[in-house]
Formats: structure tokens, sequence, C-alpha cells
């Protein structure tokens, strides 16, 4: 990595396959996104049941979406978020790899389509939504909180509202990544 000019440097880049439902950062995520809300359903259901029988059929739709929605993620993708990322002189990258690019492409138009054609635009804009966030970047201005965890390699940089990046370092990139991570964000 050569730093030659404030807004010039050697661009640092990296691809690399992250486990998800291993990998500590990005499980906290899925419980934030994912268990908090039906964790709090599954708690109404509970406290407005007036028999607990009821409740078998809720609960039993609930843990058969979870089971159903893993075993697709695990054939579809193997389990893996496959991300490459560039740091240069403009900012932080981040997008998903070639091939898992084109599996998301497709998932997320069917999404989009199916939805418009059910009637159901919350469906299509999830579809939109999650196919937005396969190529990001975060201005070096941007970003006003780092977080560094090193022992899994991984640094989280936060910019404006839902501006984040998870950067997925390996054990050798680790040290140069951060080092340009405090250099251009002063933190």
């Amino acid at each position: 990595m050569t730093v030659t000019h404030r807004n010039t440097i050697e661009p640092l880049q990296w691809a690399t396959s992250v486990p998800l439902f291993r990998h500590p950062v990005i499980v906290r995520q899925l419980v934030l996104a994912i268990g908090l809300p039906f964790g709090i359903l599954l708690a109404v259901l509970w406290l407005s049941a007036d028999d607990l029988r009821s409740l078998v059929y809720p609960f039993a739709l609930i843990g058969g979406l979870f089971f159903f929605t893993w075993v697709f993620i695990m054939l579809v993708w193997r389990g893996r978020y496959q991300v490459e990322f560039v740091l240069d002189g403009n900012g932080v990258r981040c997008r998903t790899q070639k091939g898992q690019a084109r599996t998301n492409r497709i998932i997320n138009g069917l999404t989009v389509a199916l939805g418009l054609l059910s009637g159901k635009p919350g469906v299509a804009g999830a579809g939109l939504l999650a196919q937005s966030r396969q190529d990001q970047t975060i201005r070096w201005k941007n970003i006003r909180k780092v977080r560094r965890y090193p022992k899994i390699h991984t640094i989280m940089v936060h910019g404006g509202f839902a501006e984040h990046l998870a950067l997925f370092c390996t054990a050798d990139n680790y040290r140069a990544v951060d080092a340009l991570v405090r250099e251009r964000t002063g933190q």
C-alpha cells in the first residue's frame, strides 16, 4: 500500500467467503433484524393465548419458515457470502462477487416480478432493495464511526443513516486494511 497523494492511493482489494451462520457480526445482525421481531411476535402470541395448545400451529409455522429459509440459503448460496472489497482514494467499496451476484440478480428479479404480479408492492420493494445493496460504497469523508474486531479480522465502518459496511478481512491483510482505515478516517 503506497500513499502518493491525499486522494490518490494504490487500491487495496481482496475477495473472501464469509460463513453466514457462523460469523459473529453476521449472526448479531441476523438476530437484530430477524430474531428480535419474531421474538416479539412469539412473546405477544404467548401472552395473548388462552390455551397453550393454540400456539402449536403459529410456532410450528414460524419454525418451519426459519428451517426452510435456512435450507434455501444452504442450497443456493452454500451458506456463504461471497464478497469483495476495494479501498481506494474514493472510499470503501463492497460488492458481491460475480457468481453470487448473478444468482442474487435472478432471485431479486423473481421477487420483484412475483411481488408485482401478486399485487404485493412491499415484496417487490424488498427485491429492489436487496438488489440495490449488491454494490455499496462509503466515501472516506462520510465515515463517522469505526469498530474493530481484530480476533475475527473484521472492521465495521459507519457513515450516515443506514450507511454501514463490514470489512471482512483475511488474517493476512487485516493490519494493512486497519492501517489504511485509520489513516483515511483519523479513527
